[in-house]
Order: structure tokens, then sequence, then C-alpha cells
């Protein structure tokens, strides 16, 4: 039997909706490795993403995106944390198609408090909270259409994401 190679979670969302630390909490708990793809791009580019915006603008930065999400789908059974904007991508769309891809949903409110809106986050550095409710009327909806569940994060902590996720994919977690 071979071991395998896709996700067994893939998380999406916008920032503030808790990939990563839902992400790490799921793992811990299904005893799998947790992978997240803005990592993986920080560590191809030796830089912060905010820095590669800067120094090589938004298109350079989408296609090593793309790559990083490529490599993570196809080589890694754990868990995956995908960047917010990763779904704005059509090839990163198909490559999810066949996953159990999950669309943490989050409240502008509840987006505020977890990363803040000073954070060096490049596509909300100006006008942050209009910035971000633009971002997620356009990508909402592609959220969506790669989801196979939906779980709302508002009023849940960590912990409490992490079992939603679990019982929306039918996942059992190993220390129950």
């Amino acid at each position: 039997m071979s071991t395998p190679t896709a996700p067994v979670v893939v998380l999406v969302g916008p920032p503030g909706s808790g990939k990563s630390t839902v992400g790490r909490a799921l793992a811990e708990r299904l005893g799998l490795p947790f992978r997240d793809t803005d990592t993986d791009i920080e560590q191809t580019a030796g830089k912060p993403i905010p820095e590669i915006f800067v120094d090589e603008g938004e298109p350079h930065f989408r296609q090593l995106e793309r790559d990083a999400v490529r490599a993570a789908t196809t080589g890694h059974p754990g868990v995956l944390a995908l960047g917010g904007g990763a779904v704005m991508d059509g090839e990163t769309r198909a490559l999810l198609a066949p996953l159990p891809v999950v669309f943490l949903e989050v409240a502008l409110g509840d987006a505020v408090k977890r990363v803040g809106l000073d954070a060096p986050r490049p596509l909300l550095a100006v006008n942050p909270r209009a910035r971000w409710r633009e971002l997620m009327e356009a990508r909402r909806p592609l959220y969506l259409e790669v989801a196979t569940a939906v779980v709302d994060t508002q009023d849940r902590t960590p912990e409490q994401v992490a079992d939603a996720v679990l019982e929306a994919l039918e996942l059992k977690d190993p220390h129950v």
C-alpha cells in the first residue's frame, strides 16, 4: 500500500480566519504534519511576503504561490493551509477540486481582532477595512467554489473550529 501524498485537509479563507492556527491544531490532533504555503513561499524567496510584493510585485508573488500550492497539494499527506489569495488562480482551484477543502469563514470584526489591521499584509496596507471587504467580495465566491465544507469561526476558539472541521469532513480525532 502506498503512502498518500495528497492533503487530508486543505484550509482556505481570508486573512484572520485562523488557517494556520486551526491547521496546526488539526495536524496535532490527527497526528499528521502541518504545512502553510505562505511559509513555503517565504522559504523559497528567502524573504517575507511583504518584501516579495515590494521587491518583485504581486504577479511574481502569485507565481511563487501557484508553485507552492502545486507542490503541497501533490506532496503533503497532512493538513495544508493556503494563503488568502491562492483561490484567485484558476490552476489552483483545479488542483483543489478533488481535495477535502474547508473554507474558514470569518467576519471582519473577528479578523481585525485576530490579525490587527496594522499587520504587514501587503494587500491591506491602504484603508484596510474597506480593502478587506473588497477582497472578500472577490474571493468569497471562489472560497465557496472550492470548499467541500464551510466552517464559521465566529465566537469559536481554534480548538472549537478544529472540532467543527473534523465533524464537517467526518474525520476521526484519534485521541477520542
